[in-house]
């Protein structure tokens, strides 16, 4: 252990505590318990409890060449390991049950101390789903909430995505080594994270996706949320795990209602029943989180970016000309507007999120007379 010295040998100790084979978050803690300090665990594996053979056979022998890789590669830049007891750990974290003993990032680690909510959802999504969730995504990122997903593909990616789109941030907790991205196809997305967020894992570098290392990473998702916003999910699935952990937690559950024929929208129906808040507009995730944090949005005073586009964007002017207070159907407000199919459902869905206009039944929309409000 002579090859460490300062404050990266405490760290270094912590380090092959987390590598050690059968020492979870909770038998890390039940350690750190026993043991003034992981110092003299490592000098006198003997004297612990409550660990297998194996485990107490990795203590004897640790693996500090590992160690010492691994604390090289978080030497660079914006990298960064986090025991439970560094003042940036996030507090919301430390109150789940089985916080992570350690957290590695890449990005900017104070984002993880900043309120946030958790927007979750099916891999294989709806294009409306997807929509919604970008959508949602990008409105609460404009109110000033951080957007937590899990990377995936579908509504993880499209809310991580809504949140880069207004400039806002996002947190993408993995079930990976932060030395891999998984799905690889979001290798430039997860770049465009860390450049004004962060990525998150509580697994070693090295660590390959594995089914089971999934439940572990939702927990996190939702422990570092004060809610958790589910947009499209089937009634066996993992965001309907992430959403009954928050639950567990203590913190706030949304849930957006859909068709009843659209079995992506069991999975929400099956949350509101069990007491997920129902959730018909961004607005009214911004104010209840709003108020849980002890906090004002001042949703007024800046105009939203469906707002903006109205004033700067002839499209948005041409599309009220043809949008009154009496229902229309959207393939005739296609055909007077002049516009495409896929512009007009993308503002209309924005303008249904701000408020300001109502679906209804059989394709129509209206306004609702709340132009210019919040």
């Amino acid at each position: 252990m002579n090859r460490f010295a300062g404050e990266q040998r405490s760290l270094a100790y912590y380090l092959a505590l987390h590598l050690t084979p059968g020492v979870g978050p909770k038998t890390f803690a039940r350690l750190l318990a026993q043991f003034d300090d992981l110092e003299t665990l490592f000098a006198s594996p003997t004297l612990a409890t409550g660990i297998s053979d194996r485990s107490r056979s990795a203590l004897i022998n640790p693996d500090w060449d590992r160690v010492e890789q691994d604390l090289q590669w978080f030497a660079e830049s914006d990298r960064h390991i986090l025991t439970l007891n560094d003042p940036r750990y996030p507090e919301l974290l430390k109150q789940i049950a089985d916080p992570p003993s350690l957290l590695f990032v890449q990005g900017d680690v104070s984002l993880l101390s900043q309120w946030q909510i958790a927007l979750v959802g099916s891999r294989n999504p709806s294009a409306s789903g997807r929509d919604t969730a970008f959508e949602f995504s990008r409105y609460i990122a404009q109110g000033g909430l951080t957007i937590t997903s899990g990377l995936a593909m579908g509504i993880d990616a499209a809310a991580h995505q809504g949140a880069l789109a207004a400039q806002g941030k996002t947190i993408a907790v993995i079930g990976t080594g932060l030395d891999l991205v998984y799905p690889a196809k979001h290798k430039s997305l997860a770049d465009d994270i860390t450049t004004t967020g962060a990525i998150v894992s509580e697994f070693p570098l090295g660590t390959a996706p594995r089914a089971e290392n999934f439940p572990r990473r939702n927990r996190i998702i939702s422990g570092l949320s004060l809610g958790t916003l589910v947009v499209e999910a089937a009634v066996r699935s993992g965001s309907l795990i992430t959403a009954r952990m928050a639950l567990e937690q203590g913190r706030e559950v949304f849930a957006i209602p859909g068709s009843i024929h659209n079995p992506l929208s069991r999975g929400c129906h099956q949350m509101i029943r069990e007491g997920a808040k129902l959730v018909e507009k961004a607005e009214d995730v911004l104010e209840e989180l709003g108020a849980l944090a002890g906090f004002q949005l001042d949703l007024g005073s800046e105009q939203s970016s469906a707002e903006l586009a109205q004033d700067e964007d002839s499209d948005y002017q041409i599309l009220f000309e043809h949008l009154g207070y009496d229902p229309i159907q959207i393939d005739s407000l296609i055909e007077r507007c002049g516009l495409t199919a896929d512009i007009v459902s993308s503002m209309l869905l924005l303008l249904e999120l701000q408020g300001q206009i109502e679906s209804l039944p059989g394709g129509r929309y209206v306004r609702t007379g709340n132009q210019g409000t919040q």
